[in-house]
């Protein structure tokens, strides 16, 4: 039966937890990391923001520990990439706007998150090859973007690449959380 029903138009990145996940897994869940940039070398923007991620734990890692039990393309593998540090990956709801119509968001929940986006903005081309091209990761931690390309954490908001179109976000979440990829 769909009379009177009617699809929602907005939706928050992050789903509010219910009273027994708020017990057991209060928010934000990384407050307290500390995290350093690297320079990526070549195309390891995954490897390296998953090194900048796991280091804010006090790990002794860099991008090489990451690059032989990782795909690039698959956040799944990620997300087990980060288990031994306590840390897994969620999704986000969200659609190819652009990254900064996000950002004041992502910045309120005052959280760790990997923010995806494609290079190029032409979404709405036939793709050479079945490809969209190139795409980047950074890593969002509370109002700071550190984007391994640039080797510099900046405002969220003065991030420099803030018109790209989103690709992926992804929550880091603690090991265990029911809400993963």
């Amino acid at each position: 039966m769909t009379e009177g029903w009617t699809h929602d138009k907005s939706s928050a990145l992050w789903e509010e937890q219910d009273e027994s996940e708020k017990e057991k897994w209060p928010e934000p869940f990384f407050h307290d990391l500390k995290l350093e940039p690297i320079e990526q070398i070549g195309k390891t923007c995954v490897p390296t923001s998953l090194a900048v991620v796991a280091r804010g734990t006090g790990a002794d890692v860099g991008p090489d520990d990451f690059k032989h039990t990782i795909n690039t393309q698959s956040p799944h593998t990620w997300s087990t990439a980060l288990a031994p540090f306590g840390m897994q990956l969620a999704y986000c709801s969200h659609d190819a706007r652009f990254l900064e119509c996000y950002i004041e968001e992502l910045i309120e929940y005052d959280d760790l998150f990997l923010l995806c986006f494609y290079a190029e903005n032409k979404l709405r081309e036939k793709p050479e090859g079945g490809v969209f091209g190139g795409s980047h990761v950074v890593t969002l931690y509370r109002d700071r973007i550190i984007d391994t390309n640039d080797d510099k954490s900046v405002e969220a908001l003065k991030y420099r690449r803030r018109k790209s179109r989103t690709k992926r976000i992804f929550r880091v979440i603690p090991k265990g959380h029911p809400r993963c990829v």
